[in-house]
């Protein structure tokens, strides 16, 4: 009879985080692991493990009898983190997703490949300001022309969130910017789908 699989799929590849440590000598302290995960980028991305602790099971109020089976998997890693060629500037903790399966161990003669690798993704440099969107534009327009002012294109500020590890930022005052957003749908990925399209 053949085995019908239940649930959401996934596509994790390893095993977890505490399956590695706990079977290394101190805990694979100074070792580099790599998540499946993050093998599309071109860029290195890794972790170096710095402290391992394990985490004691939560106690269950509302169902005492009840034995969650991820917690036995989980545990607590204070890390090194390098995404896409950046190392990130304060240690990264990880533990509620540490029951995942997909860590891999790096074996100690394939370290060099991540830790020798200079190869980072490129800094996109975005323009301080951009186009306002049609409608607003008109109603700037039209409120210049109203108070007699002389009518310039609108422009809006652009304001980017700063928060993290970002490969991205504003340029500077007469910085010449890699990118200007626009309002639009964008260039399409399949410019044959519209190859016999006609405007309106």
């Amino acid at each position: 009879m053949r085995y019908q699989y239940l649930g959401r799929t996934h596509d994790f590849v390893g095993k977890t985080l505490w399956e590695i440590v706990g079977n290394l000598k101190n805990y694979g302290v100074g070792r580099l692991i790599i998540r499946h995960r993050f093998d599309n980028y071109p860029e290195p991305c890794y972790i170096k493990i710095l402290k391992v602790a394990a985490l004691p099971n939560p106690v269950v109020e509302i169902r005492p009898t009840y034995i969650n089976t991820l917690w036995e998997r989980t545990c607590m890693v204070l890390c090194e983190r390098v995404f896409r060629g950046k190392k990130f500037e304060r240690l990264v903790q990880i533990d509620s997703a540490s029951y995942k399966t997909d860590y891999q161990l790096v074996p100690k003669d394939e370290e060099y490949k991540y830790l020798d690798a200079t190869k980072s993704r490129e800094e996109v440099i975005f323009s301080r300001t951009m186009e306002v969107p049609p409608l607003l534009r008109e109603v700037a327009i039209r409120t210049l022309k109203a108070k007699g002012k002389p009518v310039t294109e609108p422009r809006m500020d652009v304001v980017l969130n700063e928060f993290g590890v970002k490969t991205y930022r504003l340029a500077k005052e007469g910085e010449k910017p890699t990118y200007v957003p626009t309002i639009g749908i964008g260039k399409t990925p399949s410019p044959s789908l519209y190859a016999n399209c006609k405007p309106i």
